[in-house]
């Protein structure tokens, strides 16, 4: 007789995991030394797996290392959209920063590289 199955392997089963990219576009840019990144929900049916998942301290994480401030989420489920601030991102913004992207537009496609998980039954 097989045995119960954990509740972490039922999980595996029953989700996947996807990059953002799949699921939302997003759009970066700066004001001083502070990233500013947006992530835009694809389709709607996606915005409540955004919302719930691309928390800040996700996004933290994901930028560990790169940012030296902390991350702020705004929701704006009028636009299905999460807008996200990423503090101490840009060696000082603009003009007085030494790094290759001072404006801070490669953090979107950085993001959407992010991977969550994601219903098996969901179609990407």
């Amino acid at each position: 007789m097989p045995k119960n199955k954990s509740p972490k392997v039922k999980k595996r089963m029953a989700t996947k995991k996807v990059r953002l990219l799949e699921l939302a576009h997003a759009r970066s840019g700066d004001k001083g030394d502070t990233a500013n990144v947006g992530l835009i929900a694809l389709k709607a049916e996606y915005y409540p797996l955004l919302k719930q998942q691309v928390t800040a301290a996700r996004v933290a994480k994901h930028f560990r290392g790169v940012i030296q401030g902390g991350v702020e989420r705004f929701e704006l489920p009028n636009l299905r959209a999460l807008n996200f601030l990423l503090h101490g991102a840009l060696g000082g913004g603009g003009t007085l920063s030494l790094k290759t992207d001072a404006q801070g537009k490669v953090f979107s496609t950085a993001l959407l590289r992010m991977e969550i998980e994601v219903p098996r039954s969901l179609r990407v």
